[in-house]
């Protein structure tokens, strides 16, 4: 038999040299054994650890192993077994994928209050869901763990800061440029390059010059705040990651000195996060996730905050599931757009693409001109330009 081809090596065969063999150990390592995969191939030494570590999380209750005994899935209520599992998963599996283990050994095996544990968090891969389960547990969480705990999530915040804070500046630094700039500017404050662009079909070639019937300016006093940006995240349970991603993006807007943020975090009760922008860790630890949702509340303390409508943009982060007033929060989202308001509702702020949400309310906002969507962390910051700038949002297309 010959395997097809395709870059790169597996287990020391060459990928498009694939044996017998080595065909069945696949099959074995993705079938998990038993008499059911019917490969009759027996694992050793690394397969054989790979296998186990997969069995322990994945296996199903009463399979058999090789000497017909039975066999089932879990790690026990032990630490130490877990601590030495997620040893073994991080030493087989490449970091995207111990990820995703340790998500499905939470869910499946009720492993979160293990992490209450400090010898445990040291254990784990850490990233944005497990900074959001760690939140879910914050209240829970003892002394002798807070510390190890806010380290894992500062190492976090840390990395996401470093990936989305230069290129969130540089667009968002753009637009305020571009939409700070005035079209009858005193003659100091001419943008020449830019006002003989916008006239080259007035260039006159017996006299080789542009007439500029339109003038481009810089604005004036470009240090001082021009544009006010309010962060209203809903903190229900399912909006774990986007809470952590609006924090981080909350610092980042926060140390430029031309946008005033604001960031409000609510469920029932409505907090108000701004003094502890300057540290986005300290935002996460103010959170409290789960609980219900009160929308028209969040947006009333939000309305209230607003002082300059017509230089402000409003983004709410929800899935729209409202347990308080309907229709009072329509309203207000109706009559913070009348005012002059930027409004944006984003349905999440993740990597996982649209979560369930309330359909109907997202009708309702886009009947007053309010799309509502899910945007990945790498989107955002075009989103946020557009709305500083005025122009139709760029909603991505899946």
């Amino acid at each position: 038999m010959n395997g097809g081809t395709s870059a790169g090596t597996y287990g020391g065969t060459s990928a498009g040299t694939t044996t017998d063999d080595e065909r069945l150990r696949r099959w074995r390592l993705v079938l998990g054994g038993g008499e059911a995969d019917g490969t009759g191939r027996a694992l050793t030494g690394t397969d054989a650890a790979m296998d186990s570590a997969l069995t322990a999380l994945y296996g199903r209750e009463s399979r058999p192993d090789a000497k017909g005994r039975g066999r089932s899935g879990g790690l026990g209520g032990s630490a130490p077994s877990v601590a030495r599992w997620l040893g073994d998963i991080r030493t087989y599996f490449p970091s995207s994928v111990v990820q995703v283990m340790q998500r499905d050994a939470i869910d499946r095996l009720g492993l979160a209050t293990l992490l209450l544990e400090p010898e445990m968090l040291d254990a784990v891969e850490a990233d944005v869901h497990l900074v959001g389960t760690l939140l879910s547990l914050n209240k829970a969480m003892p002394e002798t763990t807070r510390e190890t705990a806010r380290a894992v999530v500062r190492k976090v915040v840390d990395d996401l800061e470093k990936r989305l804070a230069t290129r969130t500046r540089a667009t968002l630094t753009g637009a305020l440029d571009r939409s700070a700039r005035i079209s009858r500017p005193r003659h100091r404050d001419i943008d020449w390059d830019r006002t003989i662009r916008a006239n080259l079909k007035n260039y006159l070639p017996e006299h080789r010059t542009v007439v500029p019937e339109r003038l481009v300016g810089h604005g004036r006093s470009s240090r001082a705040v021009r544009k006010e940006v309010v962060l209203c995240i809903d903190q229900s349970g399912s909006m774990a990651a986007s809470v952590v991603y609006a924090s981080v993006f909350g610092a980042v807007l926060a140390s430029m000195r031309s946008i005033a943020t604001r960031l409000v975090v609510f469920d029932t009760a409505v907090v108000d996060l701004t003094d502890r922008l300057d540290d986005p860790v300290d935002v996460l630890f103010g959170t409290q996730l789960g609980g219900g949702t009160d929308i028209n509340r969040a947006l009333a303390h939000c309305q209230a905050k607003i002082g300059r409508p017509a230089d402000t943009v409003v983004v709410l982060i929800s899935d729209l599931y409202e347990g308080g007033i309907r229709d009072e929060m329509l309203k207000r989202v109706a009559a913070m757009k009348a005012s002059g308001v930027q409004f944006v509702a984003l349905l999440a702020l993740s990597d996982e693409g649209a979560p369930a949400y309330d359909r109907d309310h997202a009708a309702a906002l886009a009947a007053l001109g309010v799309p509502a969507f899910a945007c990945t962390p790498d989107h955002f910051p075009e989103i946020m330009a557009a709305a500083l700038e005025k122009r139709p949002l760029p909603i991505p297309t899946a």
